[in-house]
């Protein structure tokens, strides 16, 4: 495993409860006074089972974020509790209207609407042309949106900025979704568009990635690719998200669901076994209705000879993302696994941050991404290990 840079706190990896409100910052708060033996007004308790109940607390923003991204996550919590409308239905939601506009002002690209292996696709391409050394290299971009919407807008926000900084093509899928369509709609969409890439490149030239649903299709796909014979990509980026679930635990599973989501999405989840838990059905799983969880083609991080097979994989997330549990798990199993895994966490930033390009965090972000791509692909071939 190789962790970047950015400031990270320490994470537990046991099961934690709140009550109340959000846990947050607990793990560096100074020890009392030895001489102070009064009772705190507020305790944290620790329950038979290990769950710990948290009392109500204000959590300020980290202290390691730009100024920038300060202000940025301010208003991403506000909009999260009041989203605005979007003036173009479910192309994208409302907030992330303005990220677009302004990612086609700063990451100038040319778009070709295609259709490859009978899938509809987007091709992004940089206006200052491919570089000669990825001349023979290609992305493939499976969009996030819970695997229910946000096409185009997504696919965009998540294509040109690789597209125009990397100097390579970005091809964007338009993967079926639910609620029409269920799994593995998606994973055969997107087989059908890299046996037609394949025609064309190597398939160590090849790169696959997305963000959120996208992040995890593009886990799901390279289990549905070694299923079907198909040869693995030179390398991929599971970003805003895990290769799955691990067996026995619910979708956002993990401490995450309630120590990350309502500090980067100001909501919070129920507890598991509550009554409200118990018809809680996240859009996301809708596409994956009546699936077997620990079925690899749904969850390959179940598998650990499915992940033996995974080509290097660059995982990004931050500490206020709700997927952060299943990204960092998804980093242990590959790892132990053998794969040369590389994990980017960044402190105090949400799912999906690097929609928004003007934030130093997101620039930073595509750094990586970019960086890893080139790094990666156009190395030599070398087969499915076995």
């Amino acid at each position: 495993m190789k962790i970047s840079a950015n400031p990270v706190g320490t994470l537990l990896q046991r099961p934690v409860r709140t009550t109340v409100a959000v846990f947050a910052g607990l793990l560096f708060l100074p020890a009392a006074p030895a001489q102070t033996h009064a009772k705190s007004p507020n305790p944290v308790t620790v329950e038979s089972d290990g769950a710990v109940d948290v009392p109500a607390q204000s959590v300020p923003q980290s202290a390691y974020l730009s100024p920038e991204a300060t202000a940025y996550v301010t208003q991403h919590l506000k909009d999260m509790q009041h989203p605005p409308p979007s003036p173009q239905g479910d192309r994208v939601p409302g907030f992330m209207e303005p990220y677009v506009e302004r990612q086609k002002v700063l990451f100038p690209v040319e778009t070709s609407d295609t259709t490859i292996g009978g899938v509809h696709a987007v091709v992004y391409s940089p206006r200052n042309g491919i570089s000669a050394r990825n001349k023979d290299l290609v992305l493939i971009e499976l969009h996030g949106g819970g695997f229910s919407g946000c096409w185009p807008g997504c696919a965009e926000l998540e294509s040109m900025p690789i597209a125009s900084l990397g100097r390579i093509k970005v091809i964007a899928v338009d993967y079926r979704e639910g609620p029409a369509h269920k799994f593995p709609a998606a994973s055969e969409d997107v087989a059908a568009v890299y046996r037609q890439v394949l025609k064309t490149y190597r398939p160590q030239n090849v790169g696959i990635y997305g963000c959120s649903a996208g992040g995890m299709l593009t886990a799901m796909s390279i289990s549905w690719f070694q299923a079907h014979s198909l040869p693995r990509p030179g390398a991929i980026g599971i970003f805003c998200s895990g290769a799955g679930t691990p067996k026995g635990v619910s979708f956002m599973g993990g401490d995450a669901a309630y120590t990350a989501m309502p500090l980067g999405e100001a909501r919070i989840v129920p507890p598991p076994g509550s009554a409200r838990a118990a018809g809680h059905n996240p859009p996301a799983l809708g596409y994956l209705e009546g699936t077997d969880p620990s079925d690899p083609l749904v969850n390959p991080v179940n598998s650990a000879a499915v992940l033996a097979k995974f080509p290097p994989t660059l995982i990004i997330t931050g500490t206020r993302d709700f997927a952060l549990s299943g990204a960092l798990y998804t980093d242990e199993q590959l790892s132990k696994a053998g794969v040369d895994a590389e994990l980017h966490v960044w402190e105090g930033l949400f799912h999906g941050f690097f929609y928004n390009p003007d934030v130093p965090e997101s620039k930073d972000a595509y750094s990586v991404m970019v960086n890893f791509f080139e790094k990666h692909l156009g190395q030599r071939e070398v087969s499915n290990p076995e």
